[in-house]
């Protein structure tokens, strides 16, 4: 991996000098392909000075013969590994495709993960048809990504000890908004950051608090939680019945238009 980035050293060296220059906590991202592997470099962040680590388990399961089962209990073990060898919080990023999310956020909170992250963006291969070649491809996220991130964080809420976090679709201040009143306690904003500037973020802590002033919130944590499933009067707005209100309500517009 020398040639990704600072390579795995250099990364180690970044997490130093980032905690000998800021006063905020440096989160490191573990990203790594053996049992091995994850337990050493979680060690050297650690060592390094990383306030915790955000454990981005990137793997894609090609082979037909290996089960969701498997593929599932491979990472709860991982987890509890980790979570043995190191004395820093573990924050665990979630993949959108299992067919069980809110199980397996209560899994990793069963082995004690600190935070739970939603969700792992997998950057697709693009075909190019000229060349005949399979190419990477890599587009920064967009608003509309949010809104899988808002459903199950609202249905996660309540279920699990672990901090819940949002990241894909977080552009602005009213999307922050929403990500608290799901249940989240970090928001992540990285492909904001990087087109608007990292002036961005200020911007957004401002919006963010106008927004609690003029709803009168005293503070974040009160208003955190309060529209996930257990909170709102009509939970089944997150579950199938909301199915036909959504195509309803495209219809309804659709007449509009047309009249």
């Amino acid at each position: 991996m020398q040639t990704y980035n600072l390579g795995p050293d250099g990364y180690l060296e970044l997490i130093r000098h980032a905690k000998e220059s800021v006063n905020i906590p440096v989160i490191a991202s573990l990203n790594g392909v053996s049992n091995g592997g994850w337990l050493q470099y979680a060690h050297l962040m650690e060592e390094a000075g990383a306030d915790a680590i955000e454990l981005n388990i990137y793997s894609i399961a090609t082979d037909p013969a290996v089960s969701g089962g498997e593929v599932e209990q491979g990472y709860v073990d991982l987890v509890r590994h980790l979570k043995r060898s190191i004395r820093i919080p573990l924050a665990v990023k979630l993949s959108p495709f299992f067919s069980a999310p809110a199980n397996m956020g209560v899994r990793f909170d069963e082995v004690h993960a600190d935070g739970i992250v939603l969700f792992n963006r997998f950057y697709q291969p693009d075909f190019d048809i000229d060349q005949l070649e399979v190419v990477p491809s890599l587009a920064l996220s967009r608003p509309e990504e949010l809104l899988m991130r808002l459903h199950w964080t609202a249905i996660l809420y309540g279920h699990v000890r672990a901090d819940l976090g949002i990241t894909g679709g977080v552009h602005g201040a009213r999307d922050v908004i929403k990500c608290i009143l799901a249940g989240a306690k970090v928001t992540f904003m990285t492909s904001a950051l990087l087109r608007n500037g990292v002036q961005h973020a200020a911007h957004v802590l401002t919006e963010v608090n106008r927004w609690l002033d003029e709803h009168e919130y005293k503070s974040v944590l009160q208003m955190c939680g309060s529209m996930s499933h257990g909170s709102v009067p009509d939970p089944t707005a997150f579950e199938r019945g909301n199915y036909m209100k959504v195509l309803s309500s495209y219809t309804l517009r659709a007449n509009v238009f047309n009249d």
